[in-house]
């Protein structure tokens, strides 16, 4: 159970001199929707953030460019195309799991990566759609070909670096249909794994992996656990086709280095570190830190995010714990242990939106957590991005008066 209340964070964080908080984007601080090109961004959260510089960055599986960037997003919440990039509006930091970055004047970079991979993603999303409109006459029959032509088209999220297969608008089709959600997951993972195939088959073998959301932690080799659909909570809608190394924990570590260097001028880890040729796993990381960071100089860590997931085995021998947000957190929590700072991690409720999650809303976290679950939930947000935003807004309001007085 948590152990602050919002308005106890917002105390305890005012007054930090070293503060660095990492933040994911959807369900956090907008609603989760099925047409992701729905989404909006409030205009106050865009500027409390600008008055966060240097102690905000956002770390998202997303994309910041693109028809589809949260870039759109932030123009169309300001109303003028060009304030962001002349105000330095954008959000500063990693999107597609941290290979693409972006400093708050929308400058564009994608370290670490292949112009072979890059054109390899560029093809990807017609290569999607052409194997959805092979596979889904066959599971939704009642659909025409134009109305499977419609859906092909839409759950193809055509980004640039992580492209996309979306099943929120297959669902909708077939609402309270748990098995045919489930046939729908399956072949969704049969598809992705082809895509995989073809990478091989390329001279691509290693670049890409297959990230699940939300999901139920990894298996024995590594793959990601989908999570089956179940009455009320329709598991895993999505699977991104990422680059290797794209996690959320390593680019903890890249959003790290480049903090210490502007706040004491030597990148820890070296001006080059990036996701893909940061450590890939957990343990790994937290060493690195330990190895090069002083423990003095770390800052004052807050992760927040919205995608934790937790569910017992179908033997009931283990706890399957996964969410695109659980790494990064945990990995948040184990600095702040280890230097002796109470990193703090929020969590957000997202099932107010247009998509089922399981809530925050009773303090049970089915879903979300378990009594054996070592990832310790700070503070929780039950009433969603809203709740999220006035408490984000008030934070940056409190720290511009402390820095000012």
């Amino acid at each position: 159970m948590p152990n602050l209340t919002p308005d106890q964070l917002l105390v305890e964080l005012s007054g930090v001199k070293d503060l660095l908080i990492v933040q994911d984007l959807d369900g956090v601080c907008m609603q989760l929707v099925k047409d992701p090109l729905t989404r909006r961004m409030d205009p106050s959260y865009v500027h409390a953030a600008a008055e966060l510089e240097g102690q905000f960055t956002v770390l998202t599986n997303g994309e910041h460019e693109g028809r589809r960037g949260v870039n759109r997003l932030v123009e169309t919440s300001l109303g003028d195309p060009a304030k962001a990039r002349r105000d330095g509006l954008y959000l500063p930091g990693l999107a597609a799991g941290g290979v693409q970055f972006q400093n708050r004047f929308g400058e564009l970079e994608h370290p670490g990566v292949s112009a072979e991979e890059m054109a390899f993603l560029a093809a990807t999303p017609q290569r999607m759609e052409a194997l959805l409109l092979e596979r889904l006459p066959g599971l939704l029959p009642e659909c025409s070909s134009t109305e499977i032509q419609d859906l092909a088209r839409t759950a193809v999220l055509d980004t640039q670096v992580s492209p996309t297969i979306n099943l929120n608008g297959l669902f909708a089709r077939i609402p309270t249909e748990v098995p045919r959600q489930r046939a729908l997951q399956t072949m969704l993972e049969e598809l992705m794994q082809q895509l995989l195939d073809e990478a091989t088959a390329a001279g691509l073998g290693g670049s890409f992996f297959l990230h699940v959301a939300p999901n139920l932690g990894r298996d024995a080799s590594g793959r990601e656990r989908l999570k089956p659909a179940s009455v009320g909570d329709v598991g895993s809608t999505d699977i991104q086709f990422m680059l290797t190394g794209s996690i959320k924990e390593a680019g903890l570590l890249v959003l790290l280095n480049q903090h210490l260097e502007r706040r004491h001028g030597i990148a820890p880890f070296g001006q080059s570190f990036n996701v893909r040729n940061a450590p890939h796993t957990p343990e790994a990381l937290l060493q690195l830190v330990k190895n090069r960071v002083p423990a003095e100089q770390m800052p004052l860590l807050v992760g927040v995010g919205d995608t934790v997931t937790s569910t017992q085995s179908s033997d009931g021998t283990q706890w399957l714990r996964g969410g695109s947000d659980r790494g990064f957190l945990t990995l948040l929590q184990q600095l702040g242990q280890w230097c002796q700072r109470p990193n703090r991690v929020v969590l957000v409720d997202s099932s107010h939106g247009e998509v089922d999650r399981p809530s925050l809303s009773d303090g049970r976290l089915v879903g979300i957590s378990d009594p054996e679950d070592p990832l310790q939930l700070d503070v929780l947000m039950p009433d969603g991005p809203n709740q999220y935003i006035a408490w984000f807004r008030e934070l940056a309001q409190r720290r511009g008066r402390a820095a000012v007085s």
